[in-house]
């Protein structure tokens, strides 16, 4: 055993230093809303195209008649506990919501907060050079960010993008009669849980980092398509969660066809034997009033349908004569599993979640 198989050995797993992993460290939701309620009203400018009124993925700020600044920050606990994959997931995400936002991302700075009297050195230079591995990728730099000495290991990127004022995505203005599209796969969450308790195996592990790490790079080529009316990711609050959150933006109800929802191979399964994380139920005691599931919704079903997804896909609301054009730019994009799941319809805000062949596409 060499010096550095020696000081992994004796470190602890990463995951075993959190509460709680990826984007299920979310504060949840109905804790959130009641949190930021009493938050006092400030100026807004009038270049400050998106702010905190809808809750949307990013604010981005209008610099001339050309361009627009897209500035947003996410970090949290380890997922997983390779620090390598752990960098790339967490930088993956918090780049996605430049993407989101239907800009390209131009440059990052780091966030960094680790417990140095039990990480090595070496272990959380892997985290960074984890994430300086997707920023490459993205095709931008890390050029800066803050260091902290935590309890927890925390990690994550404050990302800026830019976009044309035309071409911004906001999640409240889909409309009447749209599809939805989701671009990745649902069930990280219950992968995470089922890692931490050491009953993942190699092949679902490998396809839990492919997902995560995949990034959302189809948004911007999204953003240029006219039929496409809305645009957010699904992360932390689930699909459930952010299917809401387009609802009452829109204030309209929004519905998902539950069979046509991609779902990581094998996930139901592990769903059904127990392995959700404690998100998935703040989710839902959070928004579940909001909620209308068919009978006999199977329990693991509702656990997918509100599990927290780090570094998720892209949920796109289009109208239909768009959607031959949105699902090729997935394609083009590499990403095979995004599917139809649902629509928009007229009603007060709410998700209604169907389950019959006649609810489909």
């Amino acid at each position: 055993m060499n010096a550095a198989d020696e000081t992994a050995a004796a470190e602890p797993r990463l995951t075993s230093l959190s509460h709680g992993g990826g984007c299920g460290c979310k504060i949840a939701p109905g804790v959130l809303s009641e949190i930021l309620k009493g938050t006092a009203a400030m100026p807004v400018p009038k270049e400050l195209l998106v702010g905190i009124e809808t809750a949307d993925d990013a604010a981005v700020y209008q610099l001339n008649d050309e361009q627009a600044l897209i500035a947003t920050t996410d970090f949290f606990m380890p997922i997983v506990d390779d620090p390598h994959d752990f960098g790339r997931i967490a930088a993956t995400n918090a780049i996605s919501d430049v993407y989101a936002m239907g800009g390209r991302p131009i440059l990052a700075l780091a966030l960094v907060g680790m417990p140095i009297n039990v990480l090595s050195t070496s272990t959380i230079g892997r985290i960074l050079e984890g994430g300086a591995s997707v920023c490459r990728a993205a095709g931008i730099p890390i050029a800066g960010g803050h260091t902290i000495d935590s309890v927890e290991a925390i990690y994550g990127l404050v990302a800026l993008g830019l976009v044309h004022p035309k071409h911004v995505k906001r999640n409240a203005d889909a409309q009447p009669g749209d599809l939805l599209v989701l671009g990745k796969p649902l069930g990280v969450g219950v992968m995470s849980a089922a890692l931490k308790k050491g009953a993942l195996n190699a092949d679902a592990y490998a396809r839990m980092i492919a997902c995560t790490t995949q990034l959302n790079t189809p948004g911007p080529d999204l953003a240029a398509l006219s039929g496409v009316h809305a645009l957010t990711d699904v992360t932390g609050f689930g699909l459930a969660g952010h299917a809401l959150e387009l609802a009452r933006g829109a204030r309209c109800e929004v519905q998902v066809h539950w069979p046509a929802v991609p779902l990581l191979d094998g996930v139901r399964t592990l769903a059904a034997q127990g392995f959700v994380t404690g998100a998935s139920g703040r989710n839902w005691a959070g928004y579940g009033a909001d909620v209308l599931l068919p009978a006999a919704f199977a329990a693991e079903d509702r656990a997918l349908l509100t599990d927290p997804q780090t570094s998720g896909g892209l949920l796109v609301s289009c109208a239909p004569a768009a959607l031959d054009a949105v699902l090729a730019v997935f394609g083009r994009h590499g990403f095979g599993q995004a599917a139809v799941i649902g629509r928009v319809g007229v009603g007060a805000p709410r998700l209604v979640v169907g389950s019959s062949s006649a609810e489909g596409r």
